[in-house]
């Protein structure tokens, strides 16, 4: 559906804004996950932040190939409805809802925590003060989501630099202070097979990824990114290459901050990072655990204020982030007709999808009422990794099923086999989210059996729907919503304008008053019909000629705006050749002439039909000159 250009969605993000922005939701990830992974890989959590860590290198590229070519809002979502059907795309979408729900939760759940450590409030700390205020942190950001108070895009990006800086000066200081003393502390932490137990190693890799999760930030601000088919993929290398290096080197130097030690008495192995706030440890809070550990001398109280204030304080904007997710998703997930209008439907003064924000913003408080950040964590493991493997399959699948489509950001890692052009980054992405997935699902039974009944309560709620709908389960239909009919109200960032019978002036003019005045507007599709007696191919030098003079009259009546290429089509098949065109070019609109009439009658013909009744955006038929009208067709 063709969107009205509205302020705040124009494209006008930068690879430095998106890297920014990314960085804040990936980065947030560090200041809970470091103490869950430890708990568990002790001496050996470093090795899991890089294997899970060569991993995400590997989904990253995944996003970035498939955003580049799809560069909406979605992620996984969207890249399931084009690589498969609508009701994976429900299925994705649906995970995604469980991720940020639990984002939500599991971020809020560690703001009191680092509070309670910057200003010596060890009631925050401890359950129920660091559950009741989580709990309160949700509620206030939901309804501050629901009155829409719009986020500070300049304070986001400013914070996430100083985050981003900030975990840079712990490393280096780290090491300097740390590692220089006592360099082999990082082997002693490690008895293979004891401390950790294989077994615990394991399950440690599924939670590690955890700190990969929020790389969907950049797919979702893909339709606010400027040139985005170098940007997007820019800003995903950016992103991985400096998450993977802070994420390997910054566990290093809290594990020799806080070695491994073994109880004398019972005989356990167990790292400071890992413990709770109850048995003396940092579970909760473990990056103010490793400044508190760094004997910084004059500078030791101030630092420890400043980490804990800056991890609060990124919490809770990954707080508010998930909740802002959640009302995009429900709303988008509405209009696809994946869930109840009502769940989409917008508050009639603040305009917020309020009913879907206070719903799951409820179920976030819920899940953090038991107070149990490990359950938290591989719940979150479970979402994320079942989002990463849709997305991963859609990939593989675009590339087997289409392997025509342009891209224009081919990821590296690539293997020719039997004709296709596999991504090998795929499926060595694929392996490791779905082994963390079934790791997750075998080895915590509550994680398994609340997220089997996630997913199956929202595939009851699609089934329902879509049949009280009288639809079916895997076709795309989106919401129709009246929109004016205009030329001048509305710009459309691109519009598609197919020729096939001459030149016609009055449907190019349409198009160039409402196009974009920007480079590439406008793209004239010229079709030429090659009788089903000859080859595809076959050599049509007068209507090739043709067409591509219909391509240079539309440059020369709308200037550089227009695009063009010529299209060779088998009768009948223009309509669809049409509906293709527009989908892969993300076409706001399509401006067509309306058919001769034969007889005095209007006759639309096969291709209008075809596509009026698929038409994946506005359609806008341009009557003759002596009509003096135009008709525009909205779905």
């Amino acid at each position: 559906m063709a969107r009205r250009r509205l302020e705040g969605l124009e494209r006008v993000l930068g690879v430095n804004a998106l890297f920014s922005t990314a960085y804040g939701n990936v980065g947030s990830s560090i200041y809970y996950a470091l103490g869950l992974v430890a708990a568990l890989a002790l001496g050996l959590t470093p090795i899991v932040f890089l294997i899970t860590g060569i991993f995400f290198l590997c989904t990253a590229a995944t996003y970035a190939e498939a955003t580049a070519m799809y560069p909406e809002a979605g992620g996984s979502s969207s890249f399931a409805r084009r690589a498969f059907n609508e009701f994976w795309s429900f299925f994705a979408a649906w995970g995604q809802m469980l991720n940020y729900v639990v984002t939500v939760a599991i971020s809020a759940f560690f703001v009191p925590h680092y509070l309670g450590s910057a200003f010596g409030w060890e009631a925050l700390r401890h359950s129920p003060g660091d559950i009741i205020a989580g709990a309160v942190i949700i509620a206030l950001l939901s309804l501050i989501n629901v009155v829409g108070v719009k986020e500070s895009a300049g304070l986001n990006i400013a914070l996430a630099v100083v985050d981003f800086l900030t975990q840079v000066l712990l490393v280096v200081v780290g090491a300097a202070l740390v590692l220089g003393a006592d360099p082999g502390q990082l082997i002693d932490n490690v008895e293979l097979g004891v401390a950790p137990t294989w077994k615990d190693f394991i399950l440690a890799i599924p939670i590690g990824m955890i700190a990969y999760t929020g790389i969907e930030t950049i797919s979702n601000m893909a339709e606010e990114a400027k040139d985005e088919i170098k940007t997007i993929p820019a800003a995903i290398k950016r992103v991985a290459i400096a998450v993977f290096a802070i994420y390997f080197t910054l566990p290093a130097v809290a594990l020799v901050a806080l070695p491994v030690t073994q109880d004398p008495v019972t005989g356990e192995y167990s790292t400071l990072l890992g413990l709770s706030e109850e048995e003396g440890g940092f579970a909760g809070d473990p990056i103010a655990g490793v400044v508190a550990n760094l004997n910084l001398g004059a500078f030791q109280t101030p630092a420890e204020v400043y980490v804990g204030i800056l991890a609060a304080t990124i919490l809770f904007l990954a707080t508010n982030a998930g909740l802002i997710g959640v009302s995009r998703l429900v709303y988008s997930m509405g209009i696809h007709r994946q869930l109840p209008d009502r769940l989409r439907q917008l508050h009639p003064k603040y305009r917020t999808p309020w009913i879907g924000i206070l719903l799951f913003g409820f179920l976030a408080i819920l899940i953090t009422l038991p107070g149990q950040a490990a359950f938290l964590g591989n719940l979150y493991a479970f979402g994320a990794m079942l989002s990463f493997t849709i997305a991963h399959s859609a990939i593989i699948r675009l590339r087997i099923k289409r392997p025509d489509l342009p891209r224009p950001y081919r990821a590296p890692g690539n293997w020719n086999f039997r004709g296709h052009d596999l991504p090998l980054f795929a499926f060595l992405g694929w392996f490791g989210t779905f082994s963390a997935l079934v790791v997750t699902i075998a080895l915590h039974p509550d994680v398994a059996i609340t997220g089997v009944v996630w997913l199956s309560l929202g595939v009851v709620v699609y089934l329902l729907y879509r049949r009280s709908q009288g639809l079916d389960l895997i076709s795309t239909h989106k919401v129709a919503i009246p929109q004016p009919v205009v030329d001048h109200e509305a710009e459309y960032d691109s519009v598609l304008v197919p020729l096939s019978d001459g030149y016609d002036e009055s449907v190019i003019a349409t198009a160039a008053k409402l196009a974009a005045r920007k480079r590439r507007g406008i793209h004239v599709l010229a079709l030429v019909t090659v009788p089903s007696a000859l080859k595809i191919d076959a050599a049509m030098p007068e209507a090739t000629a043709g067409a591509e003079t219909l391509i240079e009259q539309a440059r020369l009546q709308a200037g550089a705006r227009v695009s063009g290429h010529v299209e060779r089509v088998r009768p009948g098949q223009a309509g669809r050749r049409i509906i293709e065109e527009a989908t892969d070019m993300r076409a706001a609109a399509i401006v067509m002439p309306l058919p001769r009439r034969i007889n005095g009658a209007s006759v639309f013909g096969k291709t209008l039909e075809t596509v009026l009744a698929e038409r994946p955006c506005r359609v806008i038929i341009e009557s003759s000159p002596s009509e003096h009208r135009h008709q525009e067709l909205i779905l």
